[in-house]
C-alpha cells in the first residue's frame, strides 16, 4: 500500500516523471539551496531523496529573493536521452507586480551534470514542458497579467521549444483560461489514445486548492473541461485528513497503471494552521470508457493501493538514514538545505565531529544567511545539538532554530552580554515582532551546551544541558506560527508576504559586527513520534 503523504513535511507543488523503471519526483524549494528536490522510487510507495539539482551559484541565484519567492512548481521531463528542467526563480511577487525569469537545464543523469540555465521568458510561472510524439517540445505556463484592471491569472499558454537551440518558437497561444474556480495554474499536458490532457491547478493554494482537467484532439485546442469537474479536491469537506489537495501531475506505470502526484496538507485543526507546509501524495488515476481520467470520489486518500510492478522492481528503499548526522563527510547530506546560499566552504565546513559554522546577516538578512536547516515532518519530533561558541559581544548569536521564514521563527541561541560573558537565551519572532524571553542562562565560557527543540504541534518547548542533565525552559511557543496560514500577510488589501514554505529545523549563526566569529555544532539528532494520525 501507498501511505499519503509519500513525501512529508514541507514537499510542494510535485511532478512526477518515469525513466524506464524508475520513478522521480521533483518539488519546489522557494528561498532555500540547493533549488528542486528530487526523489527517487521503483514502487512509489518507498522514496529515496537525492537532494535538490540547483546546488551551485552557477545554476541558481537566490540573493535577495523573498519569503516564498524563489524556485516555484518546477518541471522535469525527458527527451533525447536527458533530463529537462524548467523553473522559475521568483524575485518579486508583492504589490501587483512579478518578476518571474523563467530558465532550463539539461542532464545526462538526474545526479548530473546539469547545464548552464538558459533563459526562456519571464511572462508567467509554473513552467512545464510537454515532448510530443512528432519530436516537438512545448513550453506550458500559466501567463501573469499585471495590469489592475484585468484578472492577473489570464490563463494557460504554450510555445513551442527547440530542443537542440534551447529556444522558443513561434507565437505564444493561450490554450485555456481554466474553470469557474479561476486561478489557473500549474499545467501539465499528458498524452493518451489519441488525446491531448491539460490537468492544471485551479482554486488557488488554500483551501479551495483543486486540480482540473481539459482535453482536445488538437495540441493546440480548442480544450473541453471535463463535465465531471475537478480531478481532485479537498473544498467540499473539511473532515478529510487530507486538505489542499490539488496540482496534479500524472504518470503510468511500465504495467499501464496510473498515477497522480499532488499536493495535500494537514492541519492542526480543522481547516487550521499546517505547520508541516504542503506534502505530497499520490493517487491511483482510472479512465473512463470515454476517455477521461479519475480519482476516487475525486477526494485525496490517505491509503491507497500500489502499482502491480514486477518483484525485482519492488521494494525499492534505502537503509533509514541515522537520527543523527555527526557531519563525517565534507558533504552534507539530501536532508540539509541552506537559506539563501549554496553550502560553500566559506561559512559552511563539515568535519567529523564538528560542523563549523561561520555567522552571518541577521534573521532579516536576504544576501547571506548563515542557516543550515531540515525539514519537520511530524507533528511530534525534537531536534537536538551540541554547540561550541565564543561570542563576545551580543552581537554574536549563534544556536538552535524553529523557522518558517525571516518574520516568522522561534530561536534558542548563545551570545554575550555587554560585558562579554556567555549566555543562553530564547528569542521568537511572530509576523515581524520580536519577543525576547526570560530568563537568561549564565553559561561557562568555552564550555558546550546541548540545545533541544521538542515540538509537539501547537506546541514548542526549549531545553538545554550544560553537564548536569536536560533542563527545560519555562516557556510554551506557539508552533502554529510556523505555517503557511500564519506567514500570509496583507496590508490594506495589498498582499506583502506569501506562505508557501512549512517548518524547518537548523543550525544558525549571526555575526552582526562583521568579526568573523564561527559555531561548531557536535551533530545534529532529529527524531520523529507517531500521533496516530494521517
Amino acid at each position: 500500500m501507498i501511505h499519503n503523504p509519500v513525501l512529508r513535511g514541507f514537499e510542494p507543488d510535485p511532478v512526477i516523471l518515469r525513466v524506464g523503471d524508475d520513478f522521480y519526483v521533483a518539488t519546489s524549494t522557494f528561498e532555500w539551496c540547493p533549488g528542486v528536490r528530487v526523489h527517487h522510487s521503483r514502487d512509489l510507495v518507498h522514496w529515496r531523496p537525492l537532494g535538490g539539482v540547483l546546488d551551485s551559484g552557477r545554476l541558481l541565484d537566490l540573493t535577495g529573493v523573498p519569503d516564498s519567492g524563489g524556485i516555484w512548481a518546477p518541471g522535469l521531463s525527458h527527451a533525447d536521452g536527458l533530463f529537462h528542467l524548467v523553473f522559475t526563480v521568483v524575485d518579486t511577487y508583492a504589490e501587483g507586480w512579478k518578476d518571474l525569469p523563467n530558465y532550463v537545464t539539461t542532464a545526462p543523469s538526474i545526479e548530473g551534470p546539469w547545464s548552464d540555465p538558459v533563459p526562456l521568458h519571464g511572462r508567467g510561472f509554473d513552467v512545464s514542458l510537454f515532448h510530443d510524439d512528432d519530436g516537438r517540445s512545448w513550453l506550458l505556463n500559466m501567463r501573469f497579467d499585471w495590469r489592475p484592471e484585468r484578472e492577473s491569472f489570464a490563463g494557460i499558454e504554450i510555445q513551442e521549444y527547440d530542443r537542440r537551440t534551447r529556444a522558443l518558437l513561434g507565437e505564444v497561444r493561450t490554450i485555456s483560461v481554466g474553470t469557474a474556480a479561476g486561478v489557473a495554474e500549474g499545467p501539465h499536458l499528458h498524452r493518451r489514445d489519441g488525446w491531448y490532457y491539460l490537468v492544471h491547478a485551479e482554486g488557488g493554494t488554500g483551501y479551495e486548492h483543486g486540480a482540473a482537467v481539459a482535453r482536445s484532439r488538437s495540441l493546440l485546442g480548442p480544450y473541453e473541461a471535463d463535465p465531471a469537474g475537478p480531478l481532485l479536491t479537498s473544498r467540499h469537506d473539511p473532515s478529510l485528513a487530507l486538505q489542499k489537495a490539488g496540482h496534479c501531475s500524472l504518470v503510468e506505470t511500465p504495467a499501464g497503471e496510473w498515477y497522480a502526484a499532488h499536493i495535500v496538507a494537514r492541519p492542526h485543526t480543522e481547516r487550521g494552521r499546517c505547520v508541516l507546509g504542503r506534502e505530497t501524495a499520490l493517487q491511483p488515476v482510472t479512465w473512463t470508457e470515454d476517455g477521461w481520467p479519475r480519482i476516487a470520489g475525486a477526494v485525496p486518500a490517505v491509503t491507497v493501493p500500489a502499482p502491480a510492478l514486477p518483484p525485482s522492481l519492488s521494494p525499492s528503499s534505502s537503509p533509514e538514514p541515522p537520527a543523527t548526522d555527526r557531519f563525517e563527510t565534507p558533504d552534507l547530506g539530501p536532508d540539509w538545505s541552506t537559506l539563501r546560499r549554496p553550502a560553500t566552504d566559506d561559512w559552511l565546513e563539515p568535519a567529523p565531529g564538528r560542523l563549523r559554522i561561520r555567522g552571518g546577516q541577521s534573521p532579516v538578512g536576504r544576501r547571506s544567511p548563515s542557516l543550515l536547516a531540515r525539514r519537520m515532518t511530524a507533528r511530534r519530533c525534537s531536534f537536538e545539538t551540541s554547540l561550541t561558541f565564543a561570542p563576545r559581544t551580543p552581537d554574536h548569536l549563534a544556536g538552535l532554530t524553529a523557522y518558517y521564514n525571516t518574520r516568522n521563527w522561534h530561536y534558542l541561541y548563545v551570545t554575550a552580554r555587554d560585558d562579554g560573558s556567555p549566555v543562553l537565551r530564547a528569542l521568537s519572532c511572530e509576523a515581524g515582532q520580536l519577543t525576547a524571553h526570560d530568563p537568561a542562562i549564565p553559561l561557562e565560557p568555552g564550555r558546550p551546551v546541548v540545545l533541544h527543540a521538542a515540538l509537539d504541534v501547537p506546541v514548542l518547548r526549549f531545553s538545554y544541558d550544560t553537564g548536569e542533565g536536560l533542563r527545560t525552559l519555562p516557556l510554551e511557543l506557539d508552533a502554529t506560527v510556523l505555517s503557511d496560514e500564519h506567514a500570509d500577510e496583507f496590508h490594506d488589501g495589498q498582499l506583502r508576504v506569501l506562505g508557501f514554505t512549512g517548518a524547518m529545523l537548523g543550525l544558525w549563526a549571526q555575526d552582526l559586527d562583521g568579526a568573523g566569529v564561527h559555531a561548531d555544532f557536535a551533530y545534529a539528532t532529529y527524531l520523529t513520534t507517531p500521533d496516530g494520525r494521517a
